[in-house]
């Protein structure tokens, strides 16, 4: 009987539309571009606008409210979401593991509320037979909190030389496909690749910085006009569809100071992305190495669009004391100095900084808005598949929109693992997702499908062409996507039937689902003083 196919899944953490080469972006990824070669691109595949909800999605097939992980990690129980994976799921890793897998994860968890003791909701409790990475959400590449083997703090390991995390992740992804092969050849394997790349601080090796040196002395605003130009050459985004306006709290480039260092900042950013393929490209090696490669379902994505956050260096240290296990010093004794200040380079161990909103401006090229937003630019992300065995090498780029509860389903499709409605004694919710194989092979797609969002009360609703979207507090603003999938012309005022029929349908899914009202929320962090994540 054949072997059912190995399935690898490899996600980046704050990473825009259009970074990736394959993508319009200008950052080197010859091991993704490969794939794409021969593989599929998906130009309308959705996130959940966060990390912690993307991953709950990700891994369990249904809305991240349902999984009890409706913001972040953080246990707002019990007027707020747990912030933990609750018992209403399973993960991939759950229902592949019956069906004969082994099961690995090399990378960020981010799903637990609890970061230094076992719990029900860590990984190897998940359904992993075998996890090295970290529990914690953003952090130090050179020095990560939570570094984690099994279940035992391993943070002493990067205390050694030359450890760097995002090699660290992909040199054990490496060695789990090297150890299934040697131990369980003729059994699939399940490795899920959880970067924190290219997740804030801005911390890369100079040898990768030096790559992208000038390369964003261009400056943001010819930048996105080139990337732009790319996107429609390649067929990825329609060129009826006009680029967004420069984000208007953004100075023209022209008139923006300390140019070089704006210019380093992207390039440091750049090559944080440089570095995870490179890893990707190890990955790919080992399994062509064992002849694995061919009937493997490899997929790239990433968690949300890029992350406009600022770190001004007069409230930056008050915000990574509050919000991220924070290591003052490097490991040879020095400061480290959080915030974006100008006459600082970003990259080293010492410095602690984020790109900021310019440059999340290029890397969402051409949409609007930004992580935390489900406008297009939060909540789109490349999404690259490779089968040769299944799906053949036939390049491909497929517009039928799908999201993260797809994935699920689409593994089941591919492995034949049964979604269990009892997993372990408990019951478990119905998968929500639609399998993406149908889209793969070139066949079209459900118009009557609804695609739902809701992340820190901004929501949206998308069925057909027509996306109904709004930021918190404000009116719902609507979009024919077929037309107009940059979001510049609102017809809510046109079609005020269209507007309720879809504000109908968010809100029976928001109550289905478990989405907490943002007033309710605001109102638990203002009782517990404990402030508002970012």
């Amino acid at each position: 009987m054949p072997r059912k196919p190995d399935i690898v899944l490899v996600l980046a953490d704050d990473m825009g539309f259009s970074d990736i080469g394959c993508y319009g972006g200008e950052v080197r990824t010859p091991n993704l571009d490969r794939l794409a070669a021969s593989g599929a691109r998906l130009t309308q595949f959705y996130n959940t606008a966060r990390c912690s909800p993307s991953r709950a999605s990700l891994l369990t097939g249904l809305h991240p409210h349902q999984t009890g992980i409706g913001i972040l990690n953080y246990d707002d129980s019990p007027d707020g979401y747990s912030g933990t994976l609750n018992d209403s799921c399973v993960t991939l890793a759950e229902v592949l593991r019956p069906a004969g897998y082994g099961t690995y994860l090399s990378g960020k968890w981010h799903m637990s509320n609890d970061l230094r003791n076992p719990s029900d909701a860590w990984p190897t409790r998940r359904g992993f037979d075998h996890f090295y990475g970290t529990l914690a959400g953003a952090g130090s590449y050179f020095q990560p909190a939570t570094l984690t083997r099994g279940e035992e703090n391993i943070e002493h390991e990067a205390l050694e030389d030359g450890f760097y995390y995002t090699d660290a992740i992909s040199d054990n992804a490496v060695s789990f496909v090297r150890r299934h092969h040697d131990e369980r050849a003729d059994d699939p394997m399940f490795l899920y690749v959880a970067y924190t790349a290219p997740h804030w601080p801005l911390h890369a090796l100079e040898e990768d910085v030096a790559k992208y040196a000038g390369r964003f002395s261009a400056g943001w605003d010819e930048l996105r006009r080139e990337r732009l130009r790319r996107l429609v050459e390649m067929g990825i985004i329609d060129e009826n569809w006009d680029l967004t306006d420069r984000d208007p709290d953004v100075p023209a480039w022209e008139d923006a100071g300390n140019k070089e260092w704006e210019a380093l900042r992207m390039a440091v950013y750049a090559a944080q992305i440089d570095r995870m393929d490179q890893g990707i490209g190890r990955i790919l090696d080992e399994l062509e190495a064992t002849g694995r490669l061919a009937d493997t379902l490899f997929v790239f994505l990433s968690d949300n669009g890029g992350c406009a956050e600022e770190m001004p260096p007069d409230t930056a240290k008050d915000f990574v004391t509050a919000f991220v296990d924070f290591a003052p010093t490097t490991r040879d004794g020095r400061e480290v100095v959080p915030g974006n200040v100008p006459d600082l380079a970003p990259g080293p161990e010492s410095t602690y900084a984020t790109y900021g909103t310019a440059w999340a401006n290029l890397s969402n090229t051409p949409f609007r808005e930004y992580k935390h937003w489900i406008h297009e630019g939060g909540i789109s992300t490349p999404f690259i598949v490779h089968w040769p065995q299944g799906l053949g090498t036939t390049p491909a780029v497929r517009t039928t929109p799908h999201q993260l509860t797809d994935v699920m389903a689409t593994v089941l499709d591919v492995s034949g693992a049964d979604y269990p409605e009892r997993f372990e004694g408990r019951a478990v919710l119905p998968l929500e997702g639609h399998s993406m194989l149908p889209t793969l092979r070139g066949e079209p797609g459900d118009p009557a499908r609804t695609l739902f969002w809701e992340h820190e009360g901004n929501a949206g609703a998308r069925r057909g062409d027509w996306k109904l979207v709004r930021k918190y507090g404000l009116d719902w603003e609507l979009y024919d996507m077929g037309r107009d999938r940059t979001e510049l012309h609102d017809l809510a005022a046109e079609h005020p039937d269209i507007v309720a029929e879809l504000a109908g349908a968010y809100e029976a899914w928001a109550t289905r689902c478990g989405v907490l009202p943002r007033e309710q929320v605001l109102k638990l962090y203002a009782e517990r003083g404990h402030g508002l994540p970012t």
